[in-house]
């Protein structure tokens, strides 16, 4: 062998260990933000084994993350910048055709490859696989609970409450590990969301319009968050889509569909998904102490203002309900009273509520106030949603359906004018017709699934259409000040 000495050139032979001192010093010079960046930097620089490289170099794994980068990137409105797809496949040419120069040797570029390649393919799998914007992080940071004297936000309210995948500790090991399995291919295939409304979304991207351009992403985005629970799970479902301020009944094919109002800019209604399992009839309003400081403590003592709208208080302790002239405003914060308001007409709930599990304390409801389902802007509620259709609601909710006397006895007791010869016959008795409540709790069973969402782009369940509504919260500029580092 010593014959062929001559013809060995130091310069192209592979040295792990110069490999990876190379990738330690890349990895400490690196500085991108991105979640994925401080992983892939933290791998390298706990001497991580290099996953691209082998014995002979570079492998086809290489051109087939950049195939698939090249596809999809500009497929999401992202750039092939923010992949290094431009980078890698120069540096990648250059290692194949050995072109090297002063600046590099071998083995700095084939670490150059190794820490692109690994930073571009975690941004890709983990975006695509949980989304490029936590909605966890995003949405509950948005509105502080309370500040300090410099305005630094001191608490957030959480206003994404959704079960929702999120990646943990063991992504990289894993995303990694389907390199080391040869699972490349499959892999890529198994991030892709799998959101049908993310296709055809993404199908629209191709547009001169800036404006809807980034709607348009911001909702891709949307459809990449893993929700453990979706519509498309349900045949029978109920649907708010804060935007659009509107609510839809699912059956099948079957869609009741109706306005709502939601909670107002300083009091937005929760994105959450549960089950309704209980409408009651003439509910009295529990006002939460948020209302009572904001609004009802500076009347304490007014027995008048508490007269004219059916509130009461009572003394958490005893259970007793006290006049209001003897209970002061330091009174109504301590928190040692509660504040109500009686149920029928008038009440704030309105005549029906629909009752689901959630940390909010948020519910669906009818509405004494009528006027302000004709407004467009309908962001009039302390965070509750109120419903145009009550009755046709609750009627919904029924597993089967049910007779005329049933929907009757709700009807009356909503004060709805009965429909059936026996609700008829009932209203018209003068005795009977003082007691109108027939109906006071309901169960609703089975349970109901409830979405509450929020969309500036969604097609109308009973046409397929897709809509575009106003960004009202301002979660769009949000997750849209997230995904824009990929666009550039």
């Amino acid at each position: 062998m010593d014959d062929f000495a001559d013809f060995r050139n130091e310069e192209y032979a592979l040295d792990a260990q110069q490999i990876r001192e190379s990738l330690e010093h890349i990895s400490s010079a690196d500085h991108d933000s991105a979640t994925t960046d401080r992983l892939t930097r933290q791998y390298y620089k706990h001497h991580g084994s290099p996953v691209w490289i082998d014995r002979r170099g570079i492998d086809s794994r290489a051109d087939t993350l950049l195939k698939v980068l090249r596809r999809e990137v500009p497929r999401m409105g992202f750039s092939e910048r923010a992949f290094f797809v431009a980078d890698i496949d120069a540096d990648l040419q250059r290692v194949r055709e050995l072109q090297l120069d002063d600046k590099h040797t071998l083995n700095q570029l084939l670490a150059q490859v190794e820490f692109n390649l690994t930073k571009a393919y975690l941004r890709y799998t983990q975006g695509q696989r949980y989304g490029f914007a936590d909605p966890h992080v995003v949405l509950n940071g948005i509105d502080p609970t309370a500040t300090d004297s410099t305005g630094r936000a001191l608490g957030y309210r959480r206003l994404y409450d959704v079960d929702t995948d999120r990646p943990g500790k063991d992504f990289t090991r894993l995303a990694l590990g389907k390199l080391t399995a040869d699972s490349l291919s499959e892999f890529l295939a198994e991030v892709q969301p799998n959101n049908r409304l993310y296709n055809r979304l993404a199908d629209l991207l191709p547009t001169s319009d800036e404006n809807k351009r980034r709607k348009l992403m911001v909702n891709m985005e949307r459809c990449r968050w893993r929700e453990h629970d979706r519509p498309a799970d349900h045949r029978k479902y109920v649907l708010v889509n804060v935007p659009a301020y509107h609510l839809w009944a699912v059956d099948g094919d079957s869609v009741l569909d109706m306005r709502a109002c939601c909670g107002a800019v300083k009091t937005k209604t929760p994105l959450l998904s549960s089950h309704i399992n209980r409408m009651d009839v003439n509910p009295e309003w529990l006002i939460p102490s948020s209302i009572i400081s904001n609004d009802i403590a500076h009347h304490a003592g007014n027995p008048d203002y508490f007269s004219r709208r059916r509130y009461y208080i009572v003394n958490r302790q005893t259970g007793q309900r006290v006049s209001p002239a003897s209970v002061s405003r330091e009174q109504l914060l301590s928190g040692r009273y509660r504040v109500a308001q009686s149920g029928g007409a008038g009440n704030s709930l309105g005549r029906i509520i629909f009752r689901f599990p959630n940390n909010f304390s948020v519910f669906l409801h009818d509405t004494s106030s009528r006027d302000v389902f004709s407004r467009d802007n309908r962001g009039v509620s302390h965070g509750c949603v109120r419903v145009q259709r009550p009755f046709d609601l609750a009627h919904f909710l029924f597993d089967e359906e049910p007779d005329e006397w049933t929907l009757d006895k709700l009807r009356i007791s909503m004060d709805i004018s009965p429909e059936s010869d026996k609700g008829k016959e009932y209203m018209a008795d003068t005795l009977k017709r003082k007691q109108t409540r027939l109906v006071s709790s309901m169960p609703v069973s089975p349970r109901v699934p409830l979405y509450i969402t929020y969309y500036t782009v969604y097609p109308d369940p009973a046409t397929g259409q897709l809509l575009y509504y106003p960004d009202v919260y301002g979660y769009d500029k949000a997750i849209g000040q997230v995904i824009n580092k990929f666009t550039k």
